[in-house]
């Protein structure tokens, strides 16, 4: 399974709200400058993402956009399913209820294409959006207290 830029650039874009919207509504051009993410990129993603309840926006002065919901209820897999539909690395007709396939009586690959979407599924749904908003927190200090402690550049790159 390889996700799109449409699924890697929106989890990006989720994870900077959570970081900088806690108290105000963020800009796209200010996510777009932080993510290196065209705005009008960001606003196709912004309209699936806000049609799905994940961010609202406000209009005006101060306007922007926020998490629509506490990032701990929003699981990685909502966030990917909205935006690239199915997560099923193989679909196999013989594992749908009505799906019918020749062979499927004999057919025991049905059950590797099983296991490797259901695995995808537990995976993608066990992450929550606040779990990586958390981790990006911790890596930004990492890096900010190692460039203050003089680290080789290599390092600070991570």
């Amino acid at each position: 399974m390889k996700l799109s830029t449409r699924a890697r650039y929106g989890l990006r874009a989720l994870i900077d709200l959570g970081l900088y919207s806690e108290k105000e509504s963020v800009s796209l051009q200010s996510i777009a400058t932080r993510q290196e993410i065209s705005v009008g990129y960001l606003e196709q993603l912004m309209a699936l993402l806000k049609k799905a309840g994940f961010v609202k926006s406000s209009r005006g002065a101060c306007g922007g956009y926020r998490l629509g919901r506490p990032a701990q209820e929003i699981s990685v897999g909502d966030i990917l399913r909205v935006l690239e539909g199915s997560l099923e690395a193989v679909e196999c007709p013989g594992n749908e209820a009505e799906g019918k396939c020749q062979g499927e009586d004999i057919c025991v690959a049905k059950y590797v294409w099983k296991r490797i979407n259901d695995s995808i599924t537990k995976a993608v749904d066990s992450m929550m959006l606040s779990e990586l908003i958390e981790e990006s927190r911790r890596v930004k200090k990492e890096n900010k207290d190692c460039s203050e402690a003089g680290c080789p550049p290599a390092r600070q790159q991570l």
